[in-house]
């Protein structure tokens, strides 16, 4: 099972999870980032909850970040990543300087 924390402006908002056997994503957000009345969700189709997400597939919002066509080739060539794996390409490339305020870092168990 590989782990995912999510950043929004470099602030800590939660843990996206990679289930077994890529069979299925969980997100969820931190207690301390949805207490916090200040801070909006990573996206207005994940709003802030206490509950968990769940989807067979990467959530669109973060499959969104991930390069795609030629570039996507060419990173999986790089990276060594297997081109249909979303969850590694996130978490290879999606640490720092992304577009937009999310960003993805992995954690290690």
């Amino acid at each position: 099972m590989r782990k995912s924390a999510i950043y929004r402006n470099g602030v800590f908002a939660g843990v996206l999870t990679e289930q077994e056997d890529r069979k299925g994503y969980a997100f969820r957000y931190d207690d301390a980032y949805y207490a916090d009345g200040t801070q909006p969700p990573v996206s207005l189709t994940l709003p802030k909850t206490r509950r968990e997400y769940q989807c067979r597939h990467l959530f669109p919002f973060f499959a969104n970040m991930l390069s795609e066509g030629a570039n996507r080739i060419a990173q999986s060539r790089n990276l060594r990543i297997d081109e249909r794996d979303d969850f590694g390409f996130l978490l290879a490339t999606a640490q720092t300087d992304t577009i937009g305020a999310v960003t993805a870092k992995p954690i290690e168990e």
